[in-house]
């Protein structure tokens, strides 16, 4: 047991080692700093996508900047979709689930937006349908996804990708990517 621990412990290291060492992955991650920055300061605001674990991350993000993160300050306009369980669960329904949120994103989201998709393997078909909506509004993508991006790539102005095919691996270098984004974001705003 005790060297099973220390397998997943180590496991979850290297694959922040490799984001460490990943010049291209900083480079982007410092390219959705500003964006996400730039859409607060212009009234814009961030919105999260996800399922499953990848939802919670999302709506532990948004809690970020719709909360605190560090400072003591304003909120910020921030929102995880998928947190309305009747309009979830009536679309759903009466689309499909892979509607649930291009539909929100149509109906709420303005151009100069943000929005974030979490998805490990990068091929939720609701993330993608998601991702296409925002593209017809002038949306900024963010995909936060695992080693391949999926079809999620070619719909991302931004691709975090972390190297593993390993979904709690993923996940917990989702977290780690979006809690740098928080802290820099408001660090910036609010310094």
């Amino acid at each position: 047991m005790k060297q099973r621990i220390e397998l997943i412990i180590a496991n979850s290291i290297e694959v922040k080692q490799q984001l460490l060492a990943d010049a291209k992955i900083q480079q982007t991650l410092e390219k959705i700093i500003d964006v996400v920055t730039t859409a607060f300061k212009n009234q814009h605001s961030v919105h999260f996508c996800g399922n499953g674990g990848s939802a919670a991350d999302a709506q532990h993000l948004a809690a970020e900047f719709s909360g605190r993160f560090y400072k003591n300050r304003r909120a910020l306009p921030s929102d995880a979709l998928h947190c309305n369980s009747s309009y979830l669960t009536a679309v759903a329904n009466d689309y499909s689930y892979d509607e649930i949120y291009a539909r929100l994103v149509e109906g709420t989201m303005k151009e100069g937006d943000v929005l974030i998709g979490l998805t490990t393997s990068g091929n939720s078909p609701n993330i993608i349908k998601a991702f296409e909506a925002a593209r017809l509004k002038g949306i900024i993508t963010v995909g936060f996804t695992g080693a391949s991006g999926g079809k999620l790539l070619p719909l991302s102005d931004f691709l975090l990708n972390v190297p593993s095919n390993i979904t709690p691996r993923i996940q917990e270098s989702h977290i780690m990517l979006g809690h740098i984004i928080c802290e820099l974001v408001e660090d910036t705003l609010f310094n």
